[in-house]
């Protein structure tokens, strides 16, 4: 049997401007700036792309929020 794989299977509901903005604003960083957790961090506030709370990123709020969104 061949397995099945529905387009966007694990999606609840389509992604927020915010999820978008920083899924947009993680791949830039992937690509121009690096992989480790500090240079994610260092690039987020760079960009002022802020935590949902409006503050800067700490690795504990990067780490808090992509708990929250499942990744």
């Amino acid at each position: 049997m061949t397995p099945y794989l529905e387009i966007h299977q694990s999606r609840h509901r389509e992604p927020t401007a915010y999820e978008f903005k920083l899924a947009h604003t993680l791949e830039e960083i992937f690509t121009h700036v690096g992989h480790e957790l500090a240079d994610v961090i260092e690039g987020l506030n760079a960009r002022q792309v802020h935590a949902p709370d409006g503050k800067p990123w700490t690795e504990q709020s990067f780490r808090d929020e992509m708990h929250r969104l499942g990744a």
